[in-house]
């Protein structure tokens, strides 16, 4: 089951509240802005997700800011020293980066599962 809901380049997972009776959520990843939605059905739940979107967008253009994105595209990892040392050796051998190495391999295991 898809718990995440898409709309224009931001995701959410859904939640159900049993205390509020309706389902819910958030636009996760944003650092300064908050953008929740919710609703008593999946379509009430879709349009007030939509809406919330669009608010936001509309709001950081009248005040001429630039909309926060969920995923900035870096990512900090604590690998250990003992696989450290190995992805560092594998990726000498393999004559790439790192950063590459680690991008081929999230990339392979995505499109396995």
């Amino acid at each position: 089951m898809d718990n995440i809901m898409r709309y224009k380049g931001y995701w959410a997972e859904i939640k159900y509240s049993d205390e509020d009776e309706c389902f819910c959520g958030y636009i996760e990843g944003l650092k300064e802005d908050v953008i929740s939605f919710e609703g008593e059905t999946v379509k009430d739940l879709k349009r007030d997700f939509k809406n919330a979107i669009e608010d936001y967008l509309k709001i950081c253009k009248e005040l001429n800011k630039e909309p926060e994105k969920q995923c900035k595209g870096s990512l900090n990892i604590r690998l250990g020293v003992e696989l450290h040392n190995k992805v560092k050796m594998k990726s000498i051998e393999k004559n790439i980066s790192i950063n590459e190495l680690i991008k081929n391999a999230v990339s392979a295991y995505l499109k396995m599962n």
